[in-house]
């Protein structure tokens, strides 16, 4: 009888070890190794925000100095052209977000938000440029800023992103080389 009960004991206690391993297998052969693309998009993605930051970092400073309204309406079209480019890059990364990684296809979703905001604070500056009334030179003002500090954000966040892939890759290469198990 006590032979019995250690049995029925056991038997629930092995059913459910079984089970997180089995699961845990499943979990390693259903994790998506990184996409060679989507890092590469994110690269591009890296230094196309960079350089908008850059751009709108220095246009935001104009409104501290005397400069021409030919030179801010120069300075939107160049970050005009960096949104849109980073507009074009999002489309590839949500093209290639099938093929990503799961930390990749996080950073694909935290990308629309950024691009949102700063596509409309683009528009609203480049009404006021064009002389639309409708925003005073406070409101644009604060659009140079808030561009200002979307585009740094979203600067930070891709390059974090970037960085932390490499050093995923970095990792597994010495965990092979060293043959040690990863999780």
């Amino acid at each position: 009888m006590n032979k019995r009960r250690s049995i029925a004991w056991m038997m629930p206690v092995t059913v459910l070890l079984t089970g997180f391993a089995v699961s845990s297998t499943i979990a390693k052969a259903a994790e998506a190794p990184d996409s060679e693309q989507v890092s590469t998009l994110l690269s591009d993605a890296k230094t196309t925000a960079f350089q908008l930051k850059e751009d709108i970092q220095t246009m935001e400073t104009f409104t501290r100095m005397n400069v021409s309204w030919q030179s801010h309406a120069m300075a939107i079209n160049q970050i005009k052209e960096h949104v849109n480019a980073l507009g074009r890059t999002e489309t590839k990364l949500k093209d290639a977000r099938n093929s990503a990684s799961p930390w990749q296809k996080t950073a694909i979703d935290r990308i629309s938000p950024f691009l949102d905001e700063l596509s409309g604070y683009t528009t609203a500056i480049i009404e006021h440029i064009n002389g639309d009334k409708k925003h005073t030179l406070a409101q644009y003002q604060d659009y140079l800023e808030a561009n200002a500090d979307y585009a740094s954000d979203l600067c930070a966040m891709i390059t974090d992103f970037v960085d932390y892939g490499k050093t995923r890759q970095r990792l597994d290469r010495l965990s092979q080389k060293l043959e040690i198990a990863t999780k």
